[in-house]
């Protein structure tokens, strides 16, 4: 079955500074922050925060999964219509 796509994307030609690779990178820092293997950049201590770090980890192993799997019709529509409905809030708000 092929994808339908997305709606148009709202937010054409805004520069943004994340792609998958900073994405994940960003989720494996914030899971080494909650781990307490890294110093919170906000308060420069290091604490373990396990309820913070289990939901990270998981974050991470369910994108894993749905990258392996691939989403079903409901996922994509749900994940195409939460995008496109932030993103149109975000472009009327920062008019």
């Amino acid at each position: 079955m092929a994808d339908k796509p997305c709606k148009e994307n709202p937010m054409q030609g805004i520069p943004m500074g994340i792609n998958f690779t900073t994405f994940i990178y960003s989720l494996s820092s914030s899971a080494m922050v909650a781990l307490g293997e890294a110093a919170d950049p906000s308060t420069g201590k290091t604490e373990f925060h396990p309820q913070m770090a289990k939901h990270t980890i998981d974050v991470l192993g369910m994108l894993k999964q749905k990258f392996d799997q691939g989403l079903d019709e409901d996922e994509r529509k749900l994940l195409c219509d939460i995008v496109y409905d932030l993103r149109m809030t975000y472009v009327n708000k920062s008019k």
